[in-house]
């Protein structure tokens, strides 16, 4: 019972059993994410072209989810299609120990995150589908801390293999390989929820069709490109630690921070937001990345440059797990899956540009330069999100 009197049920135990699926996978994933700029930039790869790779990828991520989504919408199945992108990430894991070339690892990259758009907008239409309205936000938050605990376990499983391996990195991405192959049986035994005929829809993919996702939603939408404009890639938190001479031995460290900040943040700010205005947290952790990236940008010590990823980790933690509740929230329940898409393609676009724009001004004018446009970006996002006005839940479409 809350202080109001009003019973909130136990989170159901499928979104228990998604979120160590999602721990299993983001372990692997994050094992070789901790060293892709790494072994990117030893075969020859600019920091431009290692911004353009994660947006490419990134941003294949999200336009694949339009697809899924609306697939999962029309088959009123979600299972199958998250079976297919958790299995298609887990297929592409040997390439990176395999490569020779920055093509080679371009393309693992491009197929791990197509698996992952595969099976993204599915995944959390079917938590929107499974979490009762009342604690939907704690369910997405549980899910995001799961994931994120898989970030942080996966890095310091790199940190110990390099140590042991004095520095194979080939040999740390083989390991990578077989979290993947646990999440993938552990997915197998994840049942289809029983009454699906009711979300059985076909949204037509016109200006007409779309329309029908509601105003909420498309604003909610275009908040959702001036976030993801402001936040570029990780791989410039790895960049910026490797430029500051972190020894390649604890460069992993660097998600592992962000990633235990992110993890011990977002359940508890997802069960905050079934009590206060979504919208709310989202603005402050938004501020919060402004602040994260004008501490980047002067980190000198190793002690500030970690506090800065810190700040970054807590920015995910108050923004990832609200905007999926909220898009949830707007969303009509049959068009689930095509609006998580949609939301994810348009966030892509944004993503796409600030890695590239990340990239350049890297090169062009600097680490400083990067931080500072980012903090800017955020600040304008956090002015920006008040304007969104409060979103009401949707009416389920029948």
């Amino acid at each position: 019972m809350t202080s109001q009197g009003i019973h909130r049920p136990p989170i159901p135990r499928t979104i228990w059993a998604l979120g160590f699926v999602s721990l299993f996978t983001d372990l692997g994933s994050e094992m070789v994410h901790s060293l892709l700029p790494v072994l990117l930039t030893g075969l020859g790869a600019s920091a431009l072209t290692i911004g353009l790779i994660e947006g490419s990828a990134e941003g294949l991520v999200l336009v694949t989810k339009v697809f899924s989504g609306y697939l999962s919408d029309a088959l009123g199945k979600r299972k199958p299609l998250v079976l297919l992108g958790y299995g298609l990430a887990t297929a592409a894991k040997p390439l990176f120990p395999l490569a020779g070339s920055v093509a080679m690892v371009t393309t693992a990259r491009l197929l791990d995150r197509f698996g992952k758009g595969i099976r993204g907008a599915p995944r959390d239409a079917l938590v929107g589908d499974l979490a009762p309205p009342s604690i939907r936000g704690a369910c997405f938050g549980l899910r995001q801390s799961m994931d994120t605990v898989g970030a942080v376990v996966g890095p310091l499983l790199a940190v110990g293999l390099l140590w042991w391996s004095a520095d194979d990195m080939r040999l740390v991405l083989w390991f990578a390989v077989a979290p993947g192959v646990i999440a993938v049986l552990l997915l197998l035994k994840v049942p289809e929820p029983a009454d699906t005929a009711h979300r059985t829809a076909r949204l037509p993919l016109s200006r007409h069709g779309l329309a029908q996702l509601g105003s909420p939603f498309w604003r909610l939408a275009l908040l959702g490109i001036l976030v993801a404009l402001a936040r570029f890639s990780e791989a410039f938190l790895v960049l910026r630690a490797s430029e500051r001479s972190l020894p390649l031995t604890y460069v992993p460290l660097v998600l592992v921070v962000m990633s235990i900040v992110y993890t011990l943040s977002a359940y508890p700010v997802g069960r905050l937001s079934d009590r206060v205005r979504r919208t709310t947290l989202l603005s402050l952790g938004m501020l919060v990345l402004a602040i994260a990236d004008v501490v980047l940008a002067a980190a000198n010590g190793f002690g500030v440059l970690f506090a800065g990823i810190a700040l970054w980790g807590l920015h995910m933690g108050m923004t990832q797990g609200v905007l999926t509740a909220l898009i949830a929230d707007v969303s009509p329940e049959r068009y689930r899956g095509t609006a998580f898409g949609v939301f994810n393609l348009l966030s892509g676009a944004g993503l796409l540009g600030a890695s590239a724009l990340a990239g350049w001004l890297w090169e062009r004018h600097g680490p400083p330069a990067t931080f500072l446009a980012g903090g800017i970006l955020a600040l304008v996002a956090a002015i920006a999100v008040p304007l969104c006005s409060r979103p009401r839940p949707a009416i389920a479409a029948r």
